[in-house]
């Protein structure tokens, strides 16, 4: 069984995960950001850090506010889509 899409809904914004050829497509407002299936775990890491900041927010000094459990949590859906 294959994920198509995947749509976060969060307190901030919300977060689309599409399907697309080479692996996924990160859709947060208006922001894409072309994920291709062979991008390392340090790379998607990055990307769900940045998506965790959409979802839940941002702090003072500009960090998602999420646990690196919850930023894990994102990262894993977005690899579930992307391979």
């Amino acid at each position: 069984m294959q994920i198509k899409a995947i749509t976060i809904q969060g307190e901030a914004g919300d977060i689309e995960i599409k399907r697309v050829e080479r692996g996924a497509l990160v859709i947060a407002n208006d922001i894409e950001v072309l994920v291709e299936n062979t991008a390392s775990r340090e790379d998607l890491y990055g990307i769900a850090w940045n998506a965790a900041k959409v979802i839940w927010g941002t702090t003072k000094r500009g960090e998602p506010k999420a646990t690196n459990s919850m930023i894990h949590d994102v990262l894993n859906e977005i690899e579930r889509v992307a391979v």
